[in-house]
């Protein structure tokens, strides 16, 4: 069964960075490509690997990893089929890092405005940071090739569905498929850079009030209409730059994740359950709007990421009981609960733009999988809510088998349950729940479905 995704907001870096010392260069290059490759050939998180990477990396040079390491996955699709028209032959399985080198050249000659020179120079140059001199030549070769015919190989692979829409076949099969007059602009947004949303801690001060401090710090920013406590960025910008973020004055959450909270509507005193609570942007958005009185249960089955969670709410000033245990397991028994929000383990096809490694790690077949993890889930937690009380069913997925399909089957299984309208403007209606479509200048794609236990 694949792992359970759930997907940390991080901030994505807008800003070209600046050119380099050419040693510094190739050695940046050299570890984007072992980030991409430890992704595109190893099946591990772009989140992981780049923190790995980031820590042998100067810290000037970090904001270019970040930017070679998402652009180049984030536009793999249409690099790899360019690859393979400038390879005569196929590389060596044991030489594949050398072909996500030459992705990496490939997207600094088609989306960076670094020289074209400098570009080839420094990646060129990664082969021996890399220990594979041989290929010097190769890349350098390929690489001045592509300059020469760029217009012809890039109109040659707009053929190609996977390299035009940069998305794998199955997963622009199943967008199409569930959503016929939505699917462009889905994969379009999906494909953008993700804006910087911030979550202000109501109790730490208004909204105003820190918006005031972000235009005394020359950061410009605006409210958004439904959720009470966002401001979104004009651009992003590390958090170190965000005025109180260290004494838990603001945290980054994206701005649909931020529904979550909002529509659970938890009141005071109430005991509530956030399963699948890691690394708990949600968790601590729960206590703060409860004005730090419900007696939250933060579960996870991740004890790493459990220790994530701790650590953002220590910097928030909050406090939640936390629980390493499985959500749909036998062996964490607890509650009841008034109020429970069960953000759902999914295909994250909702957050590609954040996260465009999901665009290799996740399979086709992962969907029954991870849809048969969440009806178990479900159906063990629902016996933990109290009677009159309310589930918040979510995912980061647009497919249907994770989202209305699955809360359809929940409540044809369970008669004490009934759905709850739910009103988010700009979004979806489904059967039941809403769908939220990922915004070019907003939020990321998520479903809702708020559940009410009979009296």
């Amino acid at each position: 069964m694949p792992a359970a995704w759930k997907a940390p907001c991080l901030p994505e870096a807008r800003h070209e960075p600046p050119r380099r010392r050419s040693d510094s260069g190739a050695g940046v290059r050299a570890q984007a490509a072992r980030t991409v490759n430890a992704v595109h050939a190893g099946g591990r998180s772009l989140t992981d690997a780049l923190a790995e990477a980031a820590a042998s990396v100067d810290a000037r040079d970090r904001a270019l990893l970040h930017e070679l390491c998402f652009g180049t996955l984030r536009l793999l699709p249409r690099l790899q089929a360019l690859t393979g028209l400038l390879l005569k032959r196929p590389l060596k399985p044991a030489d594949a890092i050398l072909q996500d080198l030459m992705a990496i050249g490939l997207y600094q000659l088609t989306a960076m405005r670094i020289p074209a020179h400098a570009a080839v120079a420094a990646t060129v140059g990664a082969v021996r940071v890399l220990e594979r001199p041989h290929a010097a030549g190769l890349l350098n070769a390929t690489l001045r090739r592509f300059q020469r015919e760029s217009d012809a190989l890039l109109a040659q692979v707009a053929d190609d569905e996977s390299a035009r829409w940069l998305l794998p076949h199955w997963l622009l099969a199943r967008l199409r498929q569930a959503w016929p007059r939505h699917w462009q602009a889905i994969v379009d947004a999906g494909n953008s850079r993700a804006p910087m949303t911030l979550r202000v801690n109501l109790l730490r001060g208004t909204r105003a009030d820190y918006a005031a401090a972000l235009a005394d710090a020359g950061i410009a920013a605006r409210p958004l209409a439904q959720l009470e406590a966002a401001l979104q960025l004009d651009h992003p910008l590390p958090t170190e730059r965000l005025p109180g973020f260290a004494e838990g004055k603001v945290s980054v959450q994206d701005a649909s994740a931020q529904f979550a909270a909002q529509l659970l509507g938890a009141a005071p005193g109430e005991r509530i359950l956030d399963a699948c609570a890691a690394p708990g942007g949600k968790t601590a958005h729960l206590i703060e709007r409860t004005g730090g009185a419900a007696q939250v249960t933060a579960l996870d089955a991740d004890p790493e990421r459990m220790q994530t969670l701790r650590r953002n709410l220590e910097r928030l000033g909050l406090h939640a009981e936390t629980v390493v245990g499985d959500a749909a397991g036998d062996h964490w028994q607890d509650g009841p609960y008034r109020r429970i929000l069960l953000d759902a383990p999914c295909s994250a096809t909702g957050v590609i733009r954040r996260h465009p490694d999901i665009k290799w790690l996740r399979r086709d077949a992962d969907i029954d999988a991870l849809a048969a993890t969440q009806r178990a889930m479900l159906d063990n937690l629902w016996p933990h809510l109290l009677p009159g009380g309310y589930l918040l069913y979510a995912t980061c997925s647009l497919l249907p088998e994770e989202n209305e399909a699955q809360v359809r089957a929940f409540l044809q299984r369970h008669a004490d349950a009934r759905e709850v309208p739910l009103a988010i403007e700009g979004s979806e209606a489904r059967a039941p729940g809403r769908q939220l479509f990922p915004q070019p200048d907003g939020g990321d794609g998520f479903y809702y479905a708020l559940l009410e236990k009979a009296a």
